[in-house]
């Protein structure tokens, strides 16, 4: 009897080892196991890849992923009372390339310099372009969130339409808008532009890139307001001529959503925009003119040098989230931008190209054969033609006012950009 108690105990103490074993090699396989992060997204593209690979990282981890798709302007509202209130409820934002500043200065998320340097084997910092790098998430020796979706503005034209004009595709902002009036026939539903022009981001962003273009800066020499500067002026008197008889009626009223659909369903000859909608126009399940859509570099005005804008997100970790959220949205970034992942991300249809690598990648070049002009623009991209400044949501409150007033004929580009100047350097 007392022999087989013996086994018996021996039995039962090796079963609870093996179990202790299996837990423990459990726990190391899914090292997240019990957490749940809580991502705040833009509803750009790469938002539902996000939620769709959010259960891969849950098989590979062990953590829940909740994506909370937002508009542009829920996002920024929602996310910075989170940030004001210091109620955590995100443990992961996406950050647009012109909120740096401001995240920088109110100190909003974590600063990921000695993470990045702590990882950099893993990351492959190298792999990834210094424009971006810089320009999404750093600010003034701080990295307030790491690049994730770099967007490159390029032209998206109309091939077919500028052949039967006998037109080249435009290199300089002048040809362009000549072009767009040359092409602009109302009788056949021709445009020759579209751009944003509702009231709000979407017209300030649209018109500062066009601005840029035309040689004209937000800022002065100081890094003081100079929004009504003579070449400011001018570049909006342009672009309000190309608005009132070139765009398709109602264009005023256009935002992303807008402007991208008016160009896929045929309305426009040409449309500057971001990399990130480029897919959608070769779908057949979205694009009328798959067979009759190129993309080109974006022009720039004569004599000024080859120097592209440059847009994208990048993915912050709020200041207020736990030690414990924060090290399992530091794996969660860490997992999202690795070569691996970032390629399915882009396989997917997120559009937001990141690495050297995946512009040579086969898989993604076979898809998106536009991609050598994007490593263009990422080669010699510029993302301070929208300041990355602490005040930049406000002035660009004031910009989307003062811009859309001249568009819908309110005012007159002198008038409006006097009155944004006024209110501009009261920020200051």
């Amino acid at each position: 009897m007392t022999s087989t108690r013996s086994k018996l105990r021996k039995i039962a103490a090796t079963t609870v080892m093996v179990l202790s074993m299996s837990g423990i090699a459990a726990a190391a396989d899914k090292p997240l196991e019990g957490v749940t992060l809580n991502v705040a997204s833009m509803n750009d593209p790469f938002a539902s890849v996000l939620a769709t690979l959010a259960p891969k990282f849950k098989e590979e981890t062990g953590a829940t992923v909740k994506v909370d798709i937002l508009d542009y302007g829920s996002l920024l509202t929602k996310t910075t009372a989170d940030y004001v209130g210091h109620t955590a409820g995100y443990d992961v934002i996406t950050m647009d390339i012109v909120w740096a500043g401001q995240y920088a200065q109110n100190g909003y998320s974590v600063d990921l310099t000695d993470l990045i340097k702590r990882d950099a084997k893993e990351l492959n910092v190298d792999d990834i372009y210094p424009a971006l790098m810089s320009s999404i998430g750093g600010y003034h020796g701080k990295q307030v969130a790491f690049p994730f979706a770099g967007y490159a503005n390029v032209l998206a034209y109309r091939k077919d339409l500028f052949a039967s004009a006998g037109l080249k595709v435009p290199e300089t902002m002048e040809e362009l808008v000549e072009d767009a009036h040359k092409l602009t026939d109302p009788s056949k539903k021709i445009y020759g532009f579209v751009a944003n022009g509702q009231k709000g981001p979407a017209v300030a962003q649209d018109w500062m890139q066009y601005n840029a273009e035309m040689g004209g800066s937000i800022l002065g020499p100081d890094g003081k307001p100079a929004i009504n500067s003579p070449a400011n002026i001018k570049s909006l008197t342009v672009y309000a001529e190309l608005f009132q008889k070139a765009a398709p009626p109602g264009a005023a009223d256009y935002d992303w959503g807008g402007r991208e659909e008016s160009f896929r369903q045929g309305l426009a000859a040409t449309m500057q925009t971001w990399s990130v909608g480029a897919p959608g126009y070769y779908d057949p399940k979205t694009s009328k003119i798959i067979d009759k859509v190129a993309i080109a570099l974006p022009p720039r005005g004569k004599g000024l040098p080859k120097v592209y804008g440059i847009g994208g997100w990048g993915l912050s970790i709020n200041k207020d989230a736990s030690d414990k959220q924060k090290e399992a949205a530091w794996t969660f970034i860490k997992w999202l931008v690795s070569a691996k992942v970032h390629k399915e991300l882009n396989l997917l249809g997120a559009g937001s190209f990141l690495r050297k690598s995946e512009m040579v990648d086969a898989d993604l070049k076979a898809k998106f054969p536009f991609l050598p002009l994007v490593a263009e623009v990422f080669d010699n991209g510029d993302g301070e033609y929208r300041p990355r400044i602490p005040e930049y949501p406000e002035i660009q409150d004031i910009l989307g006012t003062a811009v859309n007033s001249v568009l819908v004929g309110h005012s007159d580009p002198k008038a409006a950009l006097d009155q944004a100047q006024a209110a501009a350097i009261k920020l200051f």
